[in-house]
């Protein structure tokens, strides 16, 4: 199957910003192009929009003159759906409501040739429910473009129920040609980046909501030693609280309110009292001229360790040892028992498990890293049975190696750990009921949502067993579900034990 020819007409219905956005991408790929809108004045003010930024980046030199100038003259406005008659595909991006778009696809029908794609840009509907009802329901699926869709490579191509194989095929290969990034995915709550990404708001709203820590700690932590690029509070803020929340339960409504998906109470709280982020001056952080930033939680100095003995293996902090040994700490290993860091005073030093500090005698966890040797922040967090000698030697022990050193309490699996290990479940889960293959969900989750590593990249790094152990030692303390770890992670994780 290949893709739509660049001599047919792509159509694009809504001509707001993302239906802009689709035009401009269809448009530079060398489609004709048509903008429909119900309101005209949108939609040639739409076509006019489209055409400035092609002559801007011409001026820029970002695009030859001669191929600005055709383009210019390959996009137009259509005063009527039946101007849409030609065209070859047309990408819907109107109001997110299901009854105006199952309306538009029912006239569309009408009009367009019966080899033509039909296509929904949804975020959140169910494009099989918005299939239903069609009389050729195998030509109709959904294109997932991510805003602003010129610059954003990934594109979800999503089949419905009754979406025939080659329509999706097609639809693959065309916007493969367009020069983005398509993955594909079943007709599933949240398709793959909204479904995914859940616990990485989750995760750290219920350390905020356990007293855990403060939203500006909370990111720090997760940008500093995850390397994620924004942390949760401030990219919520950004999209706008009442627009994340919104998704988080359309997803636990469609997955009959699994605990896996459950909103924040704080969350909603916030949406409540009018806070929405930046486009209302207050979200989780103020915003505005007088607006004070608010910085993470940091202890202060410490004196460090002169030596350690490590017990076992640290598995995936086992390049903490050779950081240890290049910052002067001196090192002695043991091989057995662990794994843990054993500190001059008795304390002992562990990689977050899922466990609290508080069931040990003198226990300081520590959190995940991408990376420890470029993380630039550590969280630790201690129990109330554990020394102060303890805990200032752990914190002098980070600094030592160069890092800031953020306190939290005693939440079980800390903030990096746990939401890592709850990526690595979803998609465990995902791939097993056939939603998407693990590549596209990585792809998806680097791509849609500028993750450092996709789900499966973290699970191949951290080991088959890490994420089940720490989700099953979480479910342990916190039961309910939430925490339980999948079917298909056990799987993964310890299937082959049991051969």
């Amino acid at each position: 199957m290949t893709a739509i020819e660049r001599s047919r007409t792509v159509a694009v219905v809504g001509a707001g910003t993302m239906g802009q956005g689709i035009a401009q991408v269809a448009l530079l790929a060398g489609h004709r192009v048509l903008i429909y809108d119900i309101n005209a004045e949108l939609a040639a003010g739409g076509v006019g929009i489209v055409q400035d930024r092609v002559d801007r980046m011409a001026a820029k030199g970002r695009l030859d003159p001669a191929e600005a100038e055709d383009a210019i003259g390959r996009i137009d406005a259509a005063s009527a759906l039946a101007d849409l008659a030609g065209a070859a595909l047309v990408i819907e991006a109107v109001v997110e409501d299901a009854a105006v778009k199952r309306a538009l696809f029912g006239a569309l029908e009408e009009v367009v040739a019966p080899d033509a794609l039909l296509a929904t840009n949804t975020s959140s509907l169910s494009v099989t429910e918005l299939a239903a009802g069609l009389a050729h329901p195998g030509r109709f699926l959904g294109l997932h473009f991510f805003n602003p869709a010129p610059l954003l490579p990934l594109v979800e191509v999503v089949s419905g129920f009754a979406t025939d194989a080659a329509a999706a095929e097609r639809a693959y290969r065309t916007v493969l040609g367009w020069g983005k990034t398509p993955v594909r995915c079943a007709d599933t709550p949240g398709f793959i980046v909204n479904r995914i990404a859940r616990p990485f708001y989750a995760e750290a709203f219920a350390v905020y909501e356990e007293q855990g820590a403060d939203p500006a700690t909370i990111d720090a932590v997760l940008r500093e030693c995850g390397g994620f690029k924004m942390g949760p509070f401030q990219l919520t803020d950004l999209i706008g609280q009442d627009v994340n929340e919104a998704v988080t339960r359309s997803v636990w409504e469609s997955f009959f309110r699994s605990p896996k998906f459950t909103p924040s109470l704080a969350q909603r709280r916030l949406v409540q009292s009018g806070r929405l982020g930046r486009k209302s001056g207050h979200g989780w952080f103020p915003y505005g001229p007088d607006a004070q930033a608010q910085a993470p939680h940091t202890a202060g100095p410490e004196e460090a360790p002169e030596k350690v003995a490590v017990v076992g293996d640290l598995g995936p902090a086992a390049g903490l040892v050779e950081l240890l040994e290049e910052a002067g700490i001196a090192v002695t290993s043991t091989e057995h028992g662990g794994p843990y860091i054993q500190l001059p005073g008795e304390g002992q030093l562990v990689l977050a498990d899922g466990k609290t500090a508080i069931e040990f005698a003198d226990v300081v966890y520590f959190d995940l890293a991408l990376d420890y040797r470029g993380a630039t922040r550590i969280a630790l967090s201690a129990g109330e049975d554990t020394s102060e000698r303890t805990l200032a030697e752990a914190v002098g022990l980070f600094q030592k190696l160069g890092k800031q050193v953020s306190v939290i309490g005693d939440v079980p699996g800390m903030i990096v750990a746990r939401t890592v290990a709850m990526l690595i479940d979803l998609t465990a889960d995902a791939v097993a009921r056939g939603a998407a293959t693990a590549e596209d969900i990585d792809t998806a989750m680097r791509l849609g949502v500028n993750y450092p590593l996709g789900p499966s990249e973290w699970h191949d790094r951290l080991g088959r067993d890490w994420a089940y152990d720490l989700l099953h030692h979480l479910d342990e303390r916190c039961p309910g579900g939430r925490y339980a770890p999948s079917l298909a992670l056990f799987k993964l994780g310890y299937a082959e034990d049991v051969e």
